[in-house]
């Protein structure tokens, strides 16, 4: 599975790819919004920060079709590596599919279920963005509506799209998209720092340097 950040800030970015942990990196207006910068400037200094090999995720902001091959031109014109954000809509279906004929690689986002997933890949996107977190916070099971997307991929040579699992918020929904299938995930600074954690590691690392620098005191001695 490759991780891909979920942020527009180039210091958790920086050390993402410092621990070798960023395969590529997702932003929306609310993330670059909540950096204060404006969204150009945010995304061409994040592309020129991960290098041409890693995909960098920037969403269009109208909803009319025209409007957005127009902001999806703009935002593939920032960098190589830039894949423009579609949200799935009627018209953002239509914009998938003629962004695709043109060679401009598409992450639809905002699918929450396997129906929408299914007219994104059918639309030709690259990327198809079925959102967990938010789904588990009005009582679905949003990891279940992703191991339906999987399956359903699998079953067409056709449908070429990679399962991006966003909103991730928990180790939990990590490591299911390991197991249904995903592609991808998408996450947050906070739940990549938590695949990190375990109690038994601290306290197993703390055992094995006390019994180490008691040696040391012994041979010291």
């Amino acid at each position: 599975m490759k991780f891909f950040l979920d942020t527009a800030n180039v210091d958790e970015i920086r050390q993402a790819l410092d621990w070798g942990l960023c395969d590529g990196v997702t932003t929306n207006p609310s993330l670059v919004a909540k950096e204060g910068r404006k969204m150009e400037d945010a995304v061409k200094e994040i592309c020129d920060l991960v290098g041409p090999d890693r995909p960098v995720s920037a969403e269009v902001i109208a909803v009319e079709h025209d409007a957005m091959i127009e902001e999806a031109l703009e935002r593939a014109a920032w960098a190589d590596n830039v894949v423009v954000k579609i949200p799935l809509i009627p018209d953002g279906v239509k914009a998938i599919k003629t962004c695709t004929g043109m060679g401009i690689p598409i992450n639809a986002t905002l699918i929450f279920s396997t129906g929408q997933a299914l007219l994104a890949a059918k639309a030709g996107a690259a990327y198809v963005s079925p959102f967990v977190g938010r789904q588990d916070d009005i009582g679905y099971d949003g990891m279940e509506g992703v191991e339906q997307i999987a399956q359903m991929l699998r079953m067409y040579d056709t449908l070429n799209s990679e399962i991006i699992l966003a909103s991730a918020r928990t180790v939990a929904h990590v490591i299911r998209g390991t197991q249904c299938g995903a592609h991808i995930c998408t996450l947050g600074f906070d739940t990549l720092q938590q695949l990190f954690k375990h109690p038994l590691t601290d306290i197993g690392l703390e055992k094995f340097l006390s019994d180490y620098r008691k040696l040391e005191e012994k041979l010291g001695a």
